[in-house]
């Protein structure tokens, strides 16, 4: 059971290694950038997520997509 634990410990020690050595950073969200919007997540979409029927709103779509005539 010993040599389980010390390989378990060894192949973590050499996983978190690893992802130290790939160098991993963030940026700042860059304005000019037609990704990120200053107004928040949801300022492109033509509909509002937060209401209080979205999520009846939604099911009802998806159903009548299923359903409709292509």
């Amino acid at each position: 059971m010993i040599p389980m634990y010390a390989a378990s410990a060894l192949r973590a020690r050499m996983a978190t290694s690893f992802v130290a050595r790939r160098g991993f950073s963030t940026t700042r969200a860059q304005l000019g950038s037609p990704y990120h919007y200053a107004e928040g997540p949801r300022s492109n979409l033509p509909f509002n997520p937060l209401t209080k029927y979205f999520f009846w709103r939604y099911w009802a779509f998806m159903i009548w997509q299923t359903y409709k005539t292509r």
